[in-house]
């Protein structure tokens, strides 16, 4: 028999029986569309966070406690403004460092309010992240110094506060402590699903005391070139290190943060996607299964087709043909249904997501070898078949 019209013989017999068909392809279908699904949600998430961390400035290095990995605790800082000018100190050039010390917080003017993440940090903030101001200037370093109540609002906040109004020399309360208006910074977007538009900065002295710590959360060094973060890293790492003996701490690059976080955004992926692929041989089961029961019901068709002259290798292929075809068409259908799903994730979500190529041929493939796997001992059950008993089989 040749290839094209075995392949016609397994389309009319599936279409024989169009609702067993259609039931036995949902398997695949789901555990087809999951894989689609899923792998764009991950890879829509790493997509983000690539982004995310490099919308942060070029040539970043930050200094965070504890050790950066999956599954390790988080730690309590113990770095303070000392650490910010020590580092400043050793690489020569105090503006190329930043310190941060946040918390969310609520912003009043008069009855309008608005949730912020209060960033207190020193005037080298613009420089270090490379942020911009549409409106007023940033603070300085005498305001850092002498723990002025002096703040810049992000965006959000800025349209929120003051509609139709210029907030620059007016007055924010904020935990109970009103702040005045310097400037406000132009619009960037999101980072990490975080709105960094609704920021608002007040000097870093200022911040602690608010928040009651003398603590910073982190430390934040711009290197001069790409070529020199190595050079840098060594130095940060060796100043905190003697100034804080007792506690580990991380000087990490962009790079170690997209690896870190690439590593475990990729085993969550796996993990889903693996549970996605338990559809999959549910539905190869459910293939399985059908194909047994189309071979017992076509047992005397099977003996008239040898006994005419068909081949063992014909009626093999036959079956084979007619368990993959279920499993192509479910796969063809779970890829439309997948993609179709992630299109309307990234759109009426949050949550990013991001159709790849290889996700889309790796399910197409994947369902064509379950057609193979599980179609297989039906298929070699019916070829193995004698003829005269095949032809008496009531």
């Amino acid at each position: 028999m040749r290839l094209a019209e075995a392949i016609r013989v397994a389309w009319e017999a599936l279409r024989a029986n169009k609702l067993r068909s259609g039931l036995t392809m949902l398997g695949v279908v789901i555990g087809v569309a999951s894989v689609v699904l899923l792998v764009a949600i991950g890879s829509g998430a790493r997509d983000e966070v690539t982004s995310g961390v490099e919308s942060l400035g070029s040539n970043i290095l930050f200094v965070a406690p504890g050790n950066l990995s999956f599954g390790s605790a988080p730690s309590v800082s113990r770095l303070g403004l000392e650490d910010v000018r020590r580092i400043g100190d050793a690489i020569g050039d105090p503006r190329r460092v930043a310190a941060t010390v946040a918390s969310g917080e609520i912003a009043r003017v008069g009855t309008r309010r608005a949730t912020v993440n209060v960033n207190g940090t020193n005037e080298t903030i613009p420089l270090v992240f490379d942020r911009s101001l549409s409106r007023g200037a940033f603070f300085t370093g005498a305001d850092v110094e002498t723990r002025r109540r002096v703040a810049v609002l992000g965006a959000d906040p800025a349209d929120s506060l003051f509609p139709d109004r210029d907030p620059v020399g007016k007055s924010i309360t904020v935990g109970g402590v009103r702040f005045r208006v310097v400037g406000v910074m132009n619009r960037v977007g999101t980072a990490f699903g975080v709105a960094r538009d609704a920021e608002l900065f007040v000097p870093v002295t200022a911040a602690q005391r608010l928040f009651g710590v003398s603590r910073v959360d982190g430390i934040a060094v711009k290197a001069p070139s790409t070529g020199q973060i190595d050079e840098e890293q060594a130095i940060i790492r060796e100043v905190v290190t003697r100034a804080h003996p007792e506690q580990e701490y991380q000087v990490l690059t962009q790079q170690d943060i997209l690896g870190v976080v690439g590593r475990i955004l990729g085993i969550l992926t796996l993990v889903l996607a693996s549970i996605a692929g338990i559809s999959l041989v549910v539905g190869g089961v459910g293939v399985m299964n059908i194909m047994l029961v189309s071979v017992s019901e076509r047992t005397r068709e099977i003996g008239l087709r040898k006994a005419v002259g068909a081949r063992t290798r014909d009626v093999l292929r036959q079956f084979l043909l007619e368990a993959v075809a279920l499993t192509v068409s479910g796969g063809v259908a779970g890829i439309v249904l997948g993609i179709g799903g992630a299109l309307l994730v990234g759109r009426f979500s949050p949550v990013p997501a991001a159709i790849t190529g290889w996700s889309v041929a790796l399910a197409f493939g994947v369902s064509v070898a379950v057609g193979v796997f599980f179609g297989v001992w039906p298929a070699r059950k019916a070829a193995r078949m004698e003829p005269i008993m095949a032809l008496r089989y009531e």
